[in-house]
């Protein structure tokens, strides 16, 4: 189902947000440029949720209330889970070689999130990090974890991560999140 909003043709696109508090399961209307573009328009600073339902961290599996739209303030999203890579938008597909993949963990106030960065030439942890660049990093197979509340977990083909709020930053050596130290 698409709508033609303004001279811009919209579809919706299923997506999984997570605060510092919440979890907030919706729909946003996207064009071709998809959720990144949403994320990228520096003329508004939420984002628009249709259909939005509420759980809170503490009782992820628990709805704490409906809302027929919600609004999300961009720089408080700690990520964005998508079930595809389509839904990212048209950025995603601007290259026609593989990019090497290095497997990431970050780390939030509260989260544990690992997953595969795709980036093309040097890798260099200033860049990705760097103002000045998209304020959110893609990440692909992607795993999210409260730090405080192992059952609010999220598995995403495509996580765009808040760079901003990213605490910890590393390559990754190991597979499993939840291996003793």
């Amino acid at each position: 189902m698409a709508f033609n909003l303004g001279g811009n043709t919209y579809h919706p696109i299923s997506v999984d947000f997570i605060t510092s508090s919440y979890r907030i399961v919706g729909k946003v209307l996207v064009t071709y440029s998809g959720m990144m573009g949403i994320m990228t328009d520096t003329n508004s600073s939420v984002v628009e949720v249709h259909d939005a339902q509420l759980a809170r961290l503490d009782m992820p599996n628990r709805l704490a209330d409906r809302f027929e739209i919600a609004r999300l303030v961009k720089k408080q999203i700690v990520a964005i889970c998508l079930s595809r890579r389509e839904d990212m938008g048209s950025v995603g597909f601007n290259s026609y070689s593989p990019s090497p993949t290095y497997p990431l963990r970050l780390v939030t106030a509260s989260y544990e999130i690992i997953g595969n960065l795709e980036w093309a030439g040097r890798f260099d942890v200033s860049a990705i990090m760097a103002k000045g660049t998209r304020d959110f990093i893609t990440l692909y197979n992607a795993r999210i974890a409260a730090t405080l509340v192992p059952t609010m977990h999220v598995e995403s083909p495509v996580m765009l991560v808040n760079r901003n709020l990213v605490d910890l930053f590393a390559l990754s050596v190991q597979e499993n999140m939840d291996e003793e130290v």
